[in-house]
């Protein structure tokens, strides 16, 4: 089959084209597994992580990518929840050792023996897939493979974060930073929250702009003063600068939720600008999300359904799967990236 590997962890600085694509066997399934030809794979921040080492896969050589979505073309003799030609998705979600207690209570994403998709284990960036079937999600109708695969990480990560803030309807959320998770988390407000004024603060004049088009009442830099204080603020970004502009626009008792698996290191002066009066005084508290559960993949899929929540979409071949990072990396995001097999 046809995949994009990453042999090694590199500057994307130095090096624009970390993965290389090429030709590997398919791979075998065992009797619980199920095979999946791909038809599409979302392109995520994490992705970045994994190559410039800041979360390196745990094995060398791996294939990327973790929103996965496609058709089962094979299934081991112990399968019982799939059958063959059903759709199904992945996510960062790929294996939970099932018995800890934060599996047995429906956290699978803190168990110290989480696997990763992409990472821990070959991922989507290729035409083909094995997984766990207790690990695939169904995927409903009213979405395409290209609609569906930023659903799967992006929107999950983005329904956890916000269940994380504790928000009520009329309480005012802030955005900061604004790719593929911060859209789809503005819509999914919009819908379960129809009282609630979302402000957004992002780098960009163009994420701005695209955030007043989808609802925002407001949007600046990401070091700008909100107009009103916040009850809570949703952190997206891959550095740590935004994380104490944000505090000083929480409400006290406000709480700051950062949704990034790792920070990048070069503005971590910023952390030294803490000032504890302006920014942590009056019971504000800051709550970082680890990963998603099946459940979180699960709910968020059938609430996406329901609300019709239809992610802006740019799609690139596999072939070009380097491109695509490089202007994730560069900023140059509206909505999310897909990689569209053949």
């Amino acid at each position: 089959m046809k995949a994009a590997i990453l042999e090694k962890t590199t500057c994307l600085e130095e090096n624009r084209n970390p993965l290389k694509i090429t030709e590997v066997p398919d791979p075998s399934i065992n009797d619980g597994e199920i095979l999946i030809k791909v038809s599409a794979c979302g392109v995520c921040h994490t992705e970045l992580d994994e190559i410039e080492g800041r979360t390196p896969p745990s094995t060398l050589p791996v294939i990327p990518g973790h929103q996965v979505v496609g058709v089962i073309v094979e299934r081991g003799i112990q399968v019982n929840k799939y059958k063959l030609g059903d759709r199904v998705g992945i996510g960062w979600i790929n294996s939970a050792c099932g018995v800890c207690p934060a599996c047995l209570s429906g956290n699978e994403n803190l168990c110290p023996d989480f696997k990763a998709t992409g990472r821990d284990v070959h991922g989507g960036y290729a035409q083909y897939l094995a997984i766990s079937e207790n690990f695939a999600f169904k995927i409903p109708e009213i979405f395409s493979d290209v609609q569906a695969a930023p659903l799967l990480c992006a929107g999950a990560i983005g329904y956890r974060s916000l269940r994380l803030t504790n928000l009520v309807d009329g309480q005012r959320l802030g955005l900061t930073g604004f790719g593929a998770s911060a859209h789809l988390v503005l819509k999914m407000v919009r819908f379960r929250y129809p009282q609630t004024k979302i402000f957004v603060f992002a780098r960009s004049e163009k994420e701005r702009k695209f955030a007043l088009e989808l609802g925002a009442v407001w949007a600046g830099d990401t070091s700008a003063e909100s107009p009103e204080k916040l009850h809570a603020v949703i952190d997206t970004t891959p550095v740590w600068k935004p994380v104490v502009e944000a505090l000083k626009n929480l409400e006290p008792a406000g709480r700051l939720v950062i949704n990034a698996i790792r920070k990048e290191e070069i503005d971590k002066e910023y952390l030294l600008q803490l000032d504890y009066p302006r920014h942590l005084w009056m019971e504000k508290e800051i709550k970082s999300v680890a990963n998603v559960a099946r459940g979180d993949i699960e709910y968020f899929l059938n609430l996406a359904a329901q609300m019709s929540i239809i992610p802006e979409v740019e799609e690139y071949a596999l072939n070009e799967a380097n491109r695509a990072l490089m202007e994730l990396k560069e900023g140059k995001i509206r909505g999310a990236k897909v990689l569209r097999m053949g």
